[in-house]
Formats: C-alpha cells, structure tokens, sequence
C-alpha cells in the first residue's frame, strides 16, 4: 500500500472525527438550550448526550487516524455509525421525557439496539481484520 493511500485512510479517520466533534458540540448545545428552557427541571440523560458521539466518535477515530491499526471496513463503520447515533438519539429522548414528567418502557429498544449495533460492527471489523492480513510492501 503506497504512502498516498495510508496518508488518504488517516485523514478521512481524522476527518470522521472532526465530523463527530461537531456533532457533540451540538448535543451539548441542544441539552443547555433545552434545559434552559424546562423551568429548572434537568435530566441526566439530557445533560450528558454529548457523551456518545464524544467517547464513542471522537476519540476512536482520532485513535485511528494517529495509529498504524487498519481502519474498519464500510459495514462495520455503517453499524458503529448507527450504533453511536441510536444511543445519542435515546438519551435525547430519554431526557425529553424525563423533563416532561413522564416515562415509556419503549425508551429501552434504544439501548438495546445500539449495543447490538456495537457488537455487529466490532464482529465485521474483527472478521474484516482476521480475514485479510496486512499485505507486504513490493519493491
């Protein structure tokens, strides 16, 4: 694999993280905005939504971007793509219902759903890396 393309694997890594800061930038924006309008009324959940795109998006692939690991493949990104947003959006949801006063059972599927997410795209990426080894440099 040439210079080029590992520097081209790096950056997008870097720059799918960038993407996630952005979006935990925006969760934490949404709960203080929420919050601040909920009448001194808070939810945990609403509070710190931020957390999955921060700890499940940025620092993985910053991780990525500045080691020599093989990036994961498009199914196992989709899945752990999904996987983050279905946490986030829950605790959104969790907190909104929470501030609102009332609960649903329901709110569970969320949770359940992105770790069985999780686990999909860490079963691809290890099969994905168990199934092709890396290739040795030609000269």
């Amino acid at each position: 694999m040439s210079i080029s393309a590992i520097e081209k694997r790096r950056r997008k890594m870097a720059q799918t993280g960038f993407v996630y800061l952005g979006m935990s930038l925006f969760c934490a924006l949404f709960g203080a905005v929420y919050e601040g309008f909920s009448h001194g009324v808070y939810s945990c959940f609403m509070i710190y939504a931020f957390g999955f795109p921060l700890a499940g998006g940025v620092l993985p692939f910053f991780a990525l971007a500045f080691s020599n690991r093989r990036p994961p493949g498009r199914a196992a990104l989709n899945l752990y793509h999904s996987g983050i947003a279905a946490m986030t959006v829950g605790s959104l949801f969790k907190g909104a219902l929470e501030i609102y006063g009332t609960t649903n059972r329901l709110v569970a599927v969320y949770w359940m759903v992105g770790g069985l997410l999780w686990g999909c795209a860490l079963f691809f990426y290890l099969i994905g890396s168990a199934a092709k080894p890396a290739k040795a440099t030609e000269r």
